[in-house]
């Protein structure tokens, strides 16, 4: 289990629908989408822009350099080569947001807000 790290809060979140924040010296994207809270390598792996910068749009993360869709989820590209990474995320009852970047905390945990 990797170690995680406090982020950011639903309440911010949720108003913004997208935050830049750093983990361990990891530029990580956070998305608000449908509910959820995603965590994406910031960094597109296409044009090494900042997906923080790009839009929202149906769900899918647009990256401000080439408009490339992916999907916040699983990282897949819409019609493209290369996986953005993603991160697992914890969110706590009172709305705390954590990231961790070990790939083993991604099958145990959904960044789904407690109701």
């Amino acid at each position: 289990m990797g170690q995680w790290h406090d982020v950011a809060s639903v309440k911010d979140l949720s108003l913004r629908k997208k935050k830049a924040v750093e983990v361990d010296g990891t530029p990580v994207a956070l998305f608000w989408v449908g509910g959820k809270v995603y965590a994406l390598n910031d960094i597109c792996v296409h044009e090494e822009r900042r997906l923080s910068k790009g839009t929202l749009l149906f769900g899918k993360v647009i990256c401000p350099g080439h408009q490339w869709k992916f999907d916040p989820e699983t990282g897949e590209p819409d019609d493209q080569d290369g996986c953005q990474p993603t991160y697992a995320v914890r969110v706590s009852d009172d709305g705390a947001i954590a990231v961790s970047l070990d790939p083993a905390d991604k099958t145990e945990l959904s960044g789904l807000v407690p109701a």
